[in-house]
């Protein structure tokens, strides 16, 4: 899979990934507070840090025996010009709707 975007979408696909990326959100963090809130084995945790990484949405650094982890937003900001597309038709929808519902309420009254 070398599309970048289904990289991501592959990435965010599991909840856990997802909470490590909240995490990472409020900045870097090593691998071991990245696995505290979870009841995996950390050779799982490697593999969910690995699957991020190939994504592109995290970068692990080098600081003596320390790898630490931290966010890279890029690739959400081209899942969010992705969905974008998708918002101009939803908000026709809600606008049929709404004026849908604003003539049955005007012949209700009636």
């Amino acid at each position: 899979m070398n599309d970048p975007l289904s990289q991501t979408f592959a990435a965010l696909a599991d909840p856990t990934r997802r909470a490590m990326l909240e995490r990472l959100a409020q900045g870097p963090a090593t691998v071991k507070e990245l696995a505290e809130p979870f009841e995996i084995s950390m050779p799982a945790i490697s593999k969910h840090l690995k699957v991020l990484e190939h994504a592109g949405l995290i970068e692990r650094g080098r600081e003596a025996q320390w790898r630490p982890a931290q966010l890279k937003p890029e690739p959400l900001k081209d899942v969010s010009g992705w969905l974008e597309q998708y918002r101009v038709h939803w908000e026709e929808n809600f606008d049929r709707l709404e004026a849908y519902l604003r003539k049955i309420q005007e012949e209700n009254k009636s």
